[in-house]
C-alpha cells in the first residue's frame, strides 16, 4: 500500500518474484486473483475487478507468507454483455483454468490454493472450492460475505451491500485509494439504485441500469478504500491458517 501522500503506480503490480526468491520464501500457500474484463460505468475502467482482486493479492502478500500468482483478467461476465468491451470465457472454462492452475501449484509442493475473487459472477469458483473439502490440497474462496461486511463497517461503508452491487461506493473507494488515476471523472452523479434485481441471471445487468452503475459511487473516498483493504487483510488471517494447516491423518 502507498503511504500518505504518495501517488501509487498506474495500473496493476504483477508478482516480480524469481524462482530463487520463491524458494527462499518457502511458502506453503498460493493467492489467485481473479477478476473480469466488464463494463463500470463510464468511471471506473472495464479492468476494474482484476485490479481490485491484484490489489488485495497484493496486500496480503506483503502481511502473509504466500505466494501471489498472476492474475485471471477474463471470467464470466455474461450478464454485462449489453455494454462494448465487455468480455467473458464460459463457467467450464474458468472452472478447467483454476483447476489446471491448482493441479500444477500441487505437483511443485504448494499445500493450498486461496482465490482472491474480484467479480461476484464467477459462481463456478465456489464448486472448484467444495469439490477440495476432504483433499490433500486445501483451498478456501476470498473474501466472503462477512468478510466484505466487516471491511464496510470499518471503513464506514454507507450503501448497504444489496444497493451497493457495480461501480458504487465500494469499488470505487478502493480505486480511488490504490489507483486514482484508473478514476474518470463522473462517479459524483453517477448514483443509481436498483434494488430489486430478482431475475438479474435471465435478463442481465441493462434489465435493471442504463449505465451499468447499481450503487451510490458519490460516497466513494480514498480513505474508504485505504480502510477497505485494510480491513481484508485483517480477515485474511483465518484463511491462511485454515488451508496452510496440516491435514492430520
Amino acid at each position: 500500500m502507498s503511504g500518505s501522500g504518495t501517488r501509487p503506480q498506474a495500473g496493476m503490480v504483477l508478482p516480480t518474484r524469481t524462482t530463487e526468491e520463491v524458494r527462499a520464501d518457502r511458502a506453503d500457500v498460493a493467492v489467485l486473483p481473479v477478476g473480469s474484463f466488464e463494463q463500470h460505468g463510464a468511471f471506473l475502467p472495464l479492468v476494474t475487478d482484476t485490479v481490485i482482486a491484484c490489489t488485495v493479492a497484493g496486500q496480503i502478500a506483503a502481511a502473509y507468507p504466500v505466494l501471489q500468482l498472476p492474475p485471471v483478467t477474463v471470467s464470466c461476465s455474461h450478464e454485462h454483455a449489453a455494454w462494448p468491451g465487455t468480455v467473458s470465457i464460459s463457467a467450464a472454462t474458468l472452472y478447467a483454468v483454476v483447476r489446471d492452475i491448482a493441479d500444477s501449484l500441487r505437483r511443485s509442493g504448494i499445500r493450498g490454493l486461496i482465490l482472491v475473487n474480484g467479480h461476484g459472477g464467477n459462481y463456478v469458483l465456489r464448486n472448484i472450492v467444495q469439490e477440495s473439502a476432504g483433499t490433500d490440497f486445501r483451498m478456501a474462496l476470498f473474501p466472503g460475505s462477512a468478510d466484505w461486511e466487516t471491511a464496510r463497517t470499518r471503513a464506514g461503508v454507507r450503501t448497504p451491500s444489496n444497493s451497493d452491487m457495480h461501480a458504487g461506493e465500494l469499488e470505487t473507494s478502493i480505486l480511488l485509494h490504490a489507483h486514482p488515476e484508473l478514476v474518470r471523472p463522473g462517479h459524483e452523479t453517477s448514483d443509481w439504485i436498483s434494488d430489486d434485481r430478482k431475475h438479474l441471471l435471465t435478463l442481465g445487468m441493462s434489465a435493471y441500469t442504463e449505465s451499468g452503475v447499481v450503487g451510490r459511487p458519490s460516497r466513494a473516498s480514498a480513505d474508504k478504500g485505504r480502510e477497505l483493504l485494510a480491513g481484508l487483510v485483517d480477515c485474511f488471517a483465518e484463511y491462511l491458517s485454515l488451508v496452510g494447516a496440516e491435514k492430520e491423518a
